[in-house]
């Protein structure tokens, strides 16, 4: 292209980018958003700061042999149990009533009693149940004549030999929520930009604007200007509320992963933002010349905006529960899905190097056959006012 073209298409996005910059509403909604994720981080950094409290279980002398069982039990099931003996059971009673422990072993030790202020939740009883399992089996193995403390050494031995034929795939939770937390950022600022592009196209319809800057530049020129600039705004918006939000995370010690995979996690998110951006926006700048009101762009961008939502969907509630699902790793490779989907799935880990590749490598190739598509619906239909255009009507003009 020549230096002309670049200078026609770079004062379109010059344009754009200060009228976005400008407006008081493009700033408000990002500082809110920006307050809104540090509040978020600061919220959770209390929430988890106060959620690894364990529960404390009192015990009499002769219930001293359960403690350690019990402690045993409760981790196996995930939960964390700290025991404390007391010098009898009315002073372990006074302390349950008082709140101190939460519950209170009692009896001679023959059989697992507890003492509780209200009722024992189901962490509790699942991790006592389990004692008291082990404590019965004890005690038939000992009436048989056995040694209980043989057949737990046993029983504690045996295992299964598990023979993988492939490494499982690792996941981190914290990548998870970074790769979904992405996924939704791309998805919210492809949804309002990209909206933003049709709706500039429709405005410049219906003040006629489009009749004077057709007049020096071509209908492609003005098309590439305004995707450039709406979404150069969008990449700094994005790139703002990231940065922020991982800086928080990692100052407040809510995020704990590495601080490269975090920058990794960022990176991805520029290439998918850039990517699903240019690919969506130009759609919706040839589908916004189909129409020549406000109030009609929403119809006219709606099939676009389904492939959008589709995947940003099945991420959000498939992902989380599944990161693995058969589904998620086929659409994940789909130009129309990946900007959304493939974020999420990076940012869990485990995703083979070629399906990113080529996720990527699909949608470049699809950008140009867009660019000749919405390109010719819009030099056909961006001047013609009134009535909705037919889109077989805006492919087959000459």
């Amino acid at each position: 292209m020549t230096n002309g073209t670049w200078d026609a298409i770079g004062l379109v996005a010059s344009r754009e980018i200060g009228t976005r910059l400008r407006s008081k509403a493009f700033l408000v909604s990002t500082a809110v958003l920006i307050v809104l994720l540090i509040a978020f981080t600061v919220l959770m950094k209390f929430v988890t700061a106060g959620g690894g409290s364990e529960a404390t279980i009192g015990y009499t002398p002769p219930n001293a042999a359960l403690a350690a069982p019990l402690q045993a039990s409760a981790k196996a099931l995930g939960h964390d149990v700290a025991t404390r003996e007391v010098p009898d059971d009315t002073a372990g009673r006074d302390q349950v009533r008082d709140g101190g422990l939460d519950a209170l072993l009692v009896g001679d030790g023959t059989r697992v009693r507890v003492v509780v202020k209200e009722q024992a939740d189901a962490d509790l009883r699942a991790a006592l149940n389990v004692v008291a399992d082990r404590l019965a089996l004890d005690q038939q193995i000992d009436r048989l004549g056995g040694d209980p403390a043989q057949v737990e050494a046993a029983v504690a031995g045996a295992s299964v030999d598990v023979e993988a034929l492939q490494p499982p795939k690792q996941y981190n939770g914290q990548q998870l929520v970074l790769g979904i937390l992405a996924g939704v950022l791309i998805y919210v600022s492809l949804v309002l930009n990209g909206q933003t592009v049709a709706q500039g196209v429709v405005e410049e319809k219906t003040s006629r604007v489009v009749e004077l800057l057709l007049a020096t530049i071509r209908p492609w020129q003005l098309m590439a200007g305004k995707v450039l600039g709406i979404g150069a705004v969008g990449l700094a918006q994005i790139l703002a509320i990231a940065v922020v939000g991982l800086v928080s995370g990692l100052a407040t010690g809510v995020l704990t992963i590495a601080v490269s995979a975090a920058a990794g996690m960022i990176v991805w998110l520029i290439v998918w933002y850039l990517l699903g951006f240019l690919m969506y926006s130009i759609v919706f700048a040839g589908l916004g010349a189909l129409v020549s009101r406000q109030e009609e762009v929403g119809g006219a961008v709606a099939p676009a905006l389904i492939f959008i939502i589709a995947g940003y969907v099945v991420g959000i509630s498939v992902l989380p529960s599944d990161p693995g699902n058969r589904l998620a790793e086929i659409l994940s490779v789909l130009p129309f899905f990946a900007p959304t989907l493939m974020p999420m799935r990076l940012g869990l880990g485990g995703v083979p190097a070629w399906e990113a590749v080529v996720s990527v490598l699909l949608v470049v190739a699809l950008i140009p056959a867009l660019i000749w598509l919405s390109g010719r619906i819009y030099r056909n239909a961006v001047l013609r006012t009134g009535a909705k255009v037919k889109l077989r009507e805006a492919l087959s003009a000459a």
